[in-house]
């Protein structure tokens, strides 16, 4: 079903703000924020690429930008930068990001034509960012079981995704492990959330698809959407119960988009499972 009909080239980044129990995402490229609230759709426009978000009370948001952290005021529109992220390298830009139930904001960087190993995953917490994987070509899945005691992230152009041992502020504290190895797959692993019991909703880019895995990484079913290209998905709604997924228009030629007229929409599946509430990010 759909949520939303305006379509995105690059649809990411959905966020539940549990406050304002409203849906945010992001059109990367077109370096736009939408949401849509009791007035109707509604957009913001940034220079250049916005990617991901974190809530940090009723009215700012915690925004990735191509080249800074900064913090939005969803009243005013006013934002100012709380940190520069590789605002030194113009060749690349933010990617998939989430905050941790630490209070940390964990953040991908990519480069803008997704050169080989030319990102890395970050994590701003208190002030401080500070890089932990360099080498990532498209970081993605990044997101953390409900004990708070493991993080998640994925490299799309391996299709590995990988997990890793929390302390208890929130650093990893263990070297990555192989969780899932999608290498073989026609599709590649994008963004992810992990639900309240531990199974892992992973948007399949390429497979038009949210797959739910156990937490012995066991594949239990799949949710379509109507674009093959499924970037992220994220739970909210009252009971946190409804499933949404941005997809994209990138990379579909004209044959394509005319198999799939819902390519780059924001979808909506109601009671699929019961999702985490959203992690504040503590400045």
């Amino acid at each position: 079903m759909i949520f939303d009909t305006r379509p995105c080239q690059l649809g990411e980044g959905p966020l539940w703000h549990p406050q304002r129990g409203q849906l945010f995402w992001f059109d990367i490229t077109a370096g736009r924020l939408l949401t849509q609230d009791a007035d109707g759709p509604k957009e913001w426009r940034f220079t250049g690429n916005v990617s991901a978000a974190g809530w940090i009370d009723h009215d700012h948001l915690l925004i990735a930008s191509e080249s800074a952290l900064l913090r939005f005021n969803l009243t005013t529109g006013d934002r100012d930068d709380l940190c520069p992220l590789e605002a030194d390298n113009s060749a690349t830009r933010s990617n998939d990001g989430r905050a941790d139930p630490q209070g940390g904001f964990w953040i991908g960087t990519m480069g803008k034509a997704a050169e080989t190993g030319a990102g890395a995953i970050y994590r701003y917490c208190k002030g401080e960012l500070r890089r932990l994987y360099p080498g990532i070509s498209i970081p993605n899945a990044i997101c953390f079981t409900p004990d708070g005691q493991t993080a998640q992230f994925a490299d799309s152009a391996t299709g590995l995704v990988m997990r890793v041992a929390l302390d208890a502020d929130g650093w990893p504290k263990s070297d990555p492990w192989e969780f899932l190895d999608f290498s073989k797959r026609t599709f590649e692993p994008d963004g992810a959330v992990i639900d309240s019991a531990g199974v892992l909703w992973l948007a399949h880019w390429g497979g038009g698809a949210v797959a739910a895995y156990a937490p012995d990484g066991a594949f239990l079913y799949a949710v379509e959407v109507g674009g093959p290209h499924s970037t992220c998905p994220a739970f909210g709604g009252a009971d946190m119960t409804t499933l949404y997924c941005t997809t994209a228009l990138q990379g579909m030629d004209g044959a394509a988009r005319a198999a799939f007229p819902d390519a780059g929409k924001t979808f909506v599946t109601p009671g699929v499972a019961r999702g985490q509430s959203e992690h504040r990010v503590i400045l």
